[in-house]
């Protein structure tokens, strides 16, 4: 069975205010392409297909002309919610949906009942885990702790003990949405770091034939038989060396896999230039970055006059201006946000409890942050999906 495995849709975002709604139904008439010209037997969608829980109707106008495409193709369709979606509102109709080939799974309960599809050799057993967000199944799944390992293992258990009483030599593919550990992230990824802890060990997948991940926008195979798509499309500049792709996957009679990246058109190249002002507008070695979407991070040690207008002189697609005077690190003018890139909420707000107290705080005080800090987080997600 030849599967082709995307996710990261992000319908209706836009990258630095430009609007990416052309590319993204560039890319949705690519997909389709692929799957007709390459004899693709189901097609995969590992979670974000929107980019919020209430999508513009633009956006949901191009999600409803994606599902005729691939359902007047007749080639089935398996999809699961991501972090980024409202699972109800994708789930609305599935049931319906699911008669013309494209099957939504966005309800945790029904993670252990897949979508079996055959073919010459037997049984492919499809099986969506959608998003899980720790706080809000961990009831479901009957786990005495909130956290991504702990909730995916039990998914994972269910997967497994329906797998145990299908017909011998019955294959499966997962679908997942999580932050799988050796993946490499980017800037575009919403946080979803829960305990302190956001990834889990690829081992919590052991025991299927494929386990086809969303979530993180690079490319990335952590395991031969577990794989990232990536997104379709670059959403920051973080993302700028990133080749973007489809996982085109054979799956023979045995389960064993072969893997073959299928590359997404890219509406135009990401740069991003450092230097002072000077530098960047004299350069002749960025002549190539002059019709790419660029960030400019400026190192002037005073910011220049009309910095934005006079590099688009040059650089007519700059989208992003990053000041970054070069200072020693200890000088009173490096900024806050500066000295606070990278850390985690939970760091700097341990950072804070020691600067005003003079020690940081132990353990059980570290334990009050995190579950504040995963009841905010679960209480966002109520509330967006509520709206």
């Amino acid at each position: 069975m030849r599967l082709l495995h995307t996710s990261d849709w992000h319908l209706g975002r836009a990258f630095h205010r430009v609007s990416m709604l052309g590319a993204q139904a560039e890319f949705i008439g690519h997909l389709v392409t692929t799957v007709r010209e390459r004899a693709v037997d189901a097609v995969v969608v590992s979670g974000d297909v929107y980019d919020r829980a209430v999508p513009p109707l633009a956006a949901v106008e191009l999600f409803d002309d994606a599902l005729h495409r691939l359902a007047d193709l007749g080639v089935p369709t398996v999809m699961i919610s991501g972090n980024h979606d409202s699972a109800r509102r994708l789930g609305v109709g599935a049931g319906l949906i699911g008669r013309a080939g494209i099957h939504l799974r966005t309800e945790p309960a029904a993670c252990g009942t897949p979508v079996v599809l055959p073919d010459d050799h037997g049984d492919v057993a499809f099986y969506g885990l959608p998003y899980l967000e720790p706080a809000l199944v961990k009831d479901e799944f009957g786990v005495a702790k909130a956290g991504h390992e702990a909730v995916l293992a039990a998914a994972m258990d269910r997967v497994r003990a329906d797998l145990a009483t299908r017909a011998p030599g019955t294959r499966s593919v997962v679908l997942a949405h999580a932050f799988v550990t050796g993946g490499e992230a980017s800037d575009s990824e919403r946080d979803i770091t829960v305990g302190g802890v956001a990834a889990v060990p690829s081992g919590v997948f052991d025991g299927v034939d494929y386990t086809a991940l969303g979530h993180l926008h690079g490319s990335q195979t952590i395991t031969e038989r577990v794989r990232y798509s990536g997104s379709p499309l670059p959403y920051s500049f973080s993302e700028a060396d990133h080749r973007k792709s489809m996982w085109l996957i054979d799956l023979d009679a045995e389960g064993a896999i072969s893997a073959e990246r299928v590359d997404c058109p890219v509406p135009r190249a990401l740069a991003r230039i450092r230097g002072t002002l000077e530098e960047l507008l004299a350069d002749p070695r960025l002549v190539h970055q002059e019709e790419a979407w660029v960030e400019a991070t400026l190192t002037d040690p005073v910011r220049p006059a009309e910095p934005m207008a006079r590099l688009s002189e040059r650089f007519p697609h700059t989208l992003s201006l990053v000041f970054a005077p070069e200072r020693a690190p200890d000088d009173p003018d490096v900024s806050y946000a500066r000295r606070l890139a990278g850390r985690s909420d939970q760091e700097i707000a341990e950072d804070f409890v020691a600067h005003v107290r003079g020690a940081g705080p132990d353990e059980r005080e570290q334990a009050v942050l995190r579950d504040a800090f995963d009841t905010v987080r679960a209480d966002e997600v109520v509330r967006e999906v509520a709206r």
